[in-house]
């Protein structure tokens, strides 16, 4: 038989000998602190203090501009002159200069931004418009609302944007449509080269969906200005973004730059007289002098996030990653054109995807999922027939993918951690 007896943080064991009731106490003492914090110095080695990343941190973008922001505002607050205006019309001509646009019209939100060209161009019921299902919900939703039938293009599985050749398929086997839209996803322009020869060949407009690719460039232009039409969002996390919400239409045509501009203030022109029914999609002053101050330091801003990039595909590399982790690619990289890539997200493929998140927010490091359901697969969207394996691509991505930390204050430091954090779970 056997006691034990605890005292000054020590453990002692006696033992009764079975041959004698003589007691012989073994030396097994130890030092029960001493243990605990040799566990503790194991556990601190092995794992780094955590540190706290997120995924975005707009008030490291802020505080540098905040006197003149602020400045700006009160401006508009004196002037009294809240919607649309001289200082919407500012920011309009600046940013149709920046991107290549004929012409630009603020709005209320990227989402209204889509939904009043939709309008313009007289799209409803009856008509097809052929995109991605993995998109933010606003791509097809929009044609929805006016009446039309989103067609569903699958992916290429590297860009995560529209399969030019499975978009061919489309256009080969349905008729009616009446708009071609590609998705800019996560700010890389998707093959418009390919995609503008396929409208111009089928007589169907490009309208671009550039919510996430304000500042993008492809060889044929600036990203949402290439085909016929297309809109930004400034929602406050893309790389240009608003104090709210807020968005922009851009196109060609002159004839549908006055639809535009009509309808997105209930199609009246002039005052009080409406040639059509459009509805209130107007930007408010205050929004479009927050911008206009930010717009110039968008490009450098672009800059940052694709230097940031770059380190961490050096750690991923370098601490052996590469082959399990599969990198976002840069299609146009070699095409000579500096904003080939804007990285509004920085997406990799992970297998584990789930677990991997969940422990990254555990070690403090913001990763989000963009996105867990493709649009075929919504339930509102049951209607249209669609069923799981119809497009493996974006099924495949949605379960794959998952963005992580970017944004151009972002320090070496802390992406260092995200990557080693990464090695430490695949090593468990």
């Amino acid at each position: 038989m056997w006691s034990r007896r605890r005292a000054s943080g020590f453990s002692a064991r006696w033992i009764v000998s079975a041959n004698s009731r003589s007691v012989k106490r073994l030396c097994f003492a130890e030092n029960q602190f001493a243990v605990t914090l040799r566990s503790t110095l194991d556990r601190v080695v092995s794992h780094p203090a955590r540190m706290q990343v997120p995924l975005l941190d707009l008030q490291l973008q802020y505080q540098p501009l905040k006197a003149r922001i602020l400045a700006e505002i009160e401006a508009v607050a004196d002037s009294q002159g809240l919607i649309l205006g001289p200082r919407v019309e500012a920011f309009e001509k600046a940013v149709a200069e920046y991107c290549g646009a004929s012409h630009a019209f603020g709005v209320s939100s990227g989402t209204d931004a889509q939904l009043v060209l939709l309008m313009a161009l007289g799209i409803g019921p009856g008509d097809l418009v052929l995109t991605t299902p993995y998109t933010f919900f606003a791509t097809a939703g929009c044609v929805s609302r006016v009446g039309a039938t989103p067609v569903f293009v699958d992916i290429d599985p590297l860009t995560y944007n529209i399969s030019v050749p499975a978009l061919e398929a489309a256009l080969e086997k349905h008729s009616n449509v009446k708009a071609i839209i590609p998705v800019h996803l996560f700010g890389c322009c998707a093959d418009m080269d390919a995609i503008v020869a396929l409208g111009k060949k089928y007589g169907v407009p490009v309208l671009e969906d550039a919510a996430q690719a304000l500042g993008a460039r492809h060889a044929l232009g600036g990203a949402g200005a290439i085909g016929e039409a297309g809109w930004f969002s400034f929602y406050p996390t893309k790389n240009l973004g608003a104090f709210g919400d807020a968005g922009m239409v851009v196109c060609k045509d002159p004839a549908l730059a006055a639809r535009i501009k009509a309808m997105r203030n209930h199609g009246m022109e002039p005052r009080y007289f409406h040639q059509w029914i459009g509805g209130n999609f107007r930007i408010d002053a205050i929004q479009a002098a927050v911008l206009q101050v930010k717009l110039p330091h968008l490009d450098s801003w672009s800059a940052g996030r694709r230097a940031r990039a770059a380190f961490y595909r050096k750690e991923f590399t370098a601490m052996g990653l590469d082959s399990t982790v599969t990198l976002p690619v840069e299609p146009w990289a070699g095409t000579g054109v500096e904003n080939h890539h804007i990285y509004n997200q920085f997406v990799i493929r992970a297998p584990g995807r789930d677990a991997l998140r969940a422990q990254l927010q555990i070690d403090g490091i913001g990763a989000e999922i963009y996105y867990p359901l493709p649009l075929h697969l919504q339930e509102c969207f049951a209607s249209l027939g669609y069923r799981k394996g119809d497009f493996p691509e974006s099924e495949r991505a949605a379960r794959e993918t998952l963005a992580l930390p970017i944004f151009p204050e972002l320090t070496e430091e802390q992406q260092h951690y995200v990557v080693s954090q990464i090695a430490m779970f695949y090593q468990r």
